[in-house]
């Protein structure tokens, strides 16, 4: 396979053009099934693995770290991790505070047992912290030479913005990437966000490009709950995502693909994955099988005719499921 791989945003790094996303290991991926994941992946070309400190509490993290060691495939890795959500009980095991992060980055980077970050992620805004309070302290991570590249997560297009212009007014490190839920079903971050990375040169890294499985026609008009989907399995803000609409608009785009002689699943994420400003989508997949499934993308491009079918399916700029609803800040709602 020929992978023409991507820069990481405005910096030097490449990166292939998808990403494995760990949100399933141990959860429901077991431990044997994630390492053989992440070696295959690493084996396929695709070297961005993005994790949290919020994944299992931590264990993605290590899972991941025991791999590349036990490979010694470390170096092939750009390995992404994240900071923000509660690692305890106390006030200050959260947010983007200075105190959390330089505590966080320590504990994460024992359990991937590295010595750097390759990039270190807001994995939510903090409204309550200052700018430069949180800049302050990725920056004296990059300089410290335990984190090399920094980014945010479902941040509003004006918060990545002020984080931009205030680090190249005060000589801070710049955010590089900002990842965003973006797929077919939720396409608003096409109205601000992509405008504003491609001005600045931020990189994408859409998470959820599969809209949690409904754009490969896994759920049917009449049963938006069905057993083992992530909907079922972990109901909450998943379940929420998945209304009669979105079903309904997922399984037109499904004809879609159909019609065009594509797999659905595949041609989803190879939507994302050519949008501008995308540097790669994030992958999710529970089994080696799935992953195998979705690895021809890489080189996959999409015509002008299923392009426009795809707009037909939700117009862009627009969403007919919410997968904003983990965002306080976005306050348009969708109907479910």
């Amino acid at each position: 396979m020929s992978i023409a791989y991507r820069f990481l945003g405005r910096t030097g790094a490449r990166v292939a053009p998808l990403a494995l996303g760990t949100d399933n290991i141990l959860n429901p991926t077991p431990e044997d099934e994630s390492s053989r994941m992440i070696v295959r992946a690493l084996d396929a070309g695709i070297n961005l693995i993005d994790t949290s400190n919020s994944y299992r509490a931590g264990e993605a993290e290590r899972v991941i770290g025991r791999v590349l060691a036990e490979s010694g495939r470390r170096d092939e890795a750009v390995i992404a991790t994240k900071v923000h959500y509660p690692t305890g009980e106390g006030p200050n095991d959260r947010g983007n505070s200075r105190l959390h992060i330089m505590r966080a980055c320590e504990e994460s980077l024992r359990r991937l047992q590295t010595d750097r970050i390759d990039l270190y992620q807001l994995h939510r805004p903090d409204f309550d912290v200052p700018i430069d309070e949180t800049l302050g302290a990725l920056t004296d991570l990059v300089r410290q030479g335990k984190v090399r590249y920094i980014g945010s997560s479902t941040a509003p297009a004006w918060k990545v913005l002020e984080g931009v212009l205030y680090a190249e007014l005060k000589g801070l490190a710049q955010f590089v990437t900002e990842q965003p839920p973006y797929n077919l079903l939720d396409r608003r971050v096409e109205n601000e966000l992509v405008p504003m990375a491609l001005k600045y040169g931020l990189g994408l890294l859409p998470w959820s490009p599969l809209a949690m499985g409904v754009l490969a026609g896994r759920y049917a008009d009449d049963d938006i709950r069905p057993a083992g989907s992530r909907a079922s399995l972990r109901g909450g803000i998943y379940a929420e995502r998945v209304s009669q609409a979105a079903v309904e608009a997922g399984n037109r785009f499904v004809r879609v693909a159909r019609d065009a002689g594509v797999d659905p699943a595949q041609l989803a994420i190879a939507w994302v994955m050519n949008q501008p400003a995308v540097t790669a989508p994030i992958i999710g997949p529970r089994t080696v099988e799935q992953l195998e499934h979705l690895l021809p993308v890489m080189e996959m491009s999409l015509s002008v005719d299923v392009a426009a079918a795809c707009d037909e399916v939700c117009a862009p700029g627009s969403a007919v499921a919410n997968f904003h609803n983990s965002a306080p800040w976005m306050k348009m709602r969708v109907g479910q």
